[in-house]
């Protein structure tokens, strides 16, 4: 029955996926667009990069000049596309990889005028992987600000607040760079709620906050007297006063399109679309409702994206460690049961695992091959955990995302 429930768990992943597969949804979106006699160039930033700017070609092969396509994208999802230049750069921490792309996508823009478009096809991870720092901020004082606000559990909205103060691009610096030109920007959101100002550091997007409010939080954090110097500097530095911001921003894929999609293609219920927050509470949560739920088969979904803050030295990720920390809270309950968590980009953390499946003998396999899940728990090494009960939950890079996904089975 187990074997059973893990196969249905795991093929239910696969639609959520499926449903945000970028490109019939650039393909479809792009039908309704009428760029006749335009030329349309093209930036495709983040995990879905190339797979949203392959369809694009498709679609506009004709009113793209010579040069007109740039792709920028993490190692899994990088692959060479005929007629495109192809930037690897790091993610989740920024590296000169990202900073070469960015230069690279700013001497593009500038060779546009009036009457063009920029294509800007959005997707997650686009914060990390096009690095552009203000003036005064080094690459490497941006990454250290990345490694800091990472390790302390900020949240995405929290984090890109900060991230778009440090970058030329981010905060509507891209389309303010490809003026006069007109932008559309197709966006596949990663972001709870889908605040088009979070996704990728809203590129085409007007700031999510003052510049302040970004130094408030960092201050909140207690990471602000961590923060390299020259990065405090640009968040003291004052306004520079209202700049417009002037695009066509339309979603395409969300973590919600992917719940539906689940729903429909299973008995399944939304238990959540608003799992977030820290690991724990929300493992926490999850627990509870597994525990009390009414006999019967249940399957239920969830969507969200957690925070963990480092405690220990292990590795692992959000969903990793909330898959870990179920099979904790879940154990002793004789009923069958089976969760999976994963991110639908196909990576978690620093590791080569989307997530985990776990079920009611996940604990006895982690023992079983000399592991101590309690003590790899108090150091973040729900990887190791995993590995160990065989639980990892291992796809590969998607070529696309929106955010996490959680399936609940109860026998």
């Amino acid at each position: 029955m187990i074997e059973a429930m893990r196969a249905e768990a795991t093929r239910l992943f696969g639609v959520a996926v499926a449903a945000a597969d970028p490109g019939p949804a650039v393909a479809h979106a792009l039908a309704e667009m009428d760029v006749r006699g335009v030329r349309v160039w093209i930036v495709a930033v983040g995990k879905a990069a190339r797979a949203m700017a392959s369809a694009a070609q498709e679609h506009l092969a004709e009113s793209i000049p010579a040069s007109g396509v740039i792709v920028v994208t993490n190692a899994e999802n990088a692959a060479p596309l005929d007629g495109a230049e192809v930037h690897v750069a790091g993610h989740p921490v920024p590296d000169a990889g990202g900073l070469r792309a960015a230069e690279a996508v700013e001497a593009m823009l500038a060779r546009t005028r009036a009457g063009d478009v920029v294509l800007a096809l959005i997707s997650g991870g686009g914060s990390a992987l096009l690095a552009a720092p203000v003036p005064g901020v080094s690459l490497e004082d941006k990454a250290q600000a990345n490694r800091l606000m990472l390790a302390a559990g900020m949240d995405i909205t929290g984090m890109n607040s900060v991230r778009q103060r440090l970058s030329r691009l981010k905060g509507g610096g891209l389309a303010r760079a490809a003026a006069p030109a007109r932008v559309v920007a197709l966006i596949l959101s990663d972001v709870i709620g889908d605040d088009l100002r979070v996704v990728a550091s809203g590129l085409t997007v007007a700031p999510i906050c003052a510049r302040e409010e970004a130094r408030q939080l960092l201050v909140t954090r207690n990471l602000w007297d961590r923060m390299p110097v020259s990065v405090r500097e640009a968040l003291d530095r004052s306004e520079d006063g209202a700049q417009r911001v002037q695009a066509e921003n339309r979603l395409i894929g969300s973590n919600g399109m992917s719940l539906a999609a689940m729903v429909s293609a299973s008995a399944a219920t939304i238990w959540t679309d608003r799992l977030t927050g820290d690991v724990g509470a929300a493992a926490d949560w999850l627990v509870a409702r597994m525990r009390a739920a009414p006999a019967g088969e249940i399957l239920a979904v969830c969507g969200g994206e957690t925070t963990v803050t480092l405690q220990g030295r292990g590795r692992g990720g959000r969903n990793q460690e909330l898959a870990l920390r179920v099979a904790a809270g879940m154990e002793g309950i004789a009923r069958p049961w089976v969760f999976l968590s994963g991110g639908t980009d196909g990576r978690d953390g620093p590791t080569e695992a989307a997530g985990g499946l776990v079920d009611g003998g996940t604990l006895d396999r982690i023992a079983a091959a000399g592991g101590d899940w309690r003590a790899l728990l108090a150091d973040n090494d729900s990887h190791r955990a995993l590995q160990l009960a065989g639980d990892l939950l291992v796809t590969g890079g998607t070529g696309t995302n929106v955010a996490d996904v959680q399936i609940v089975m109860l026998g």
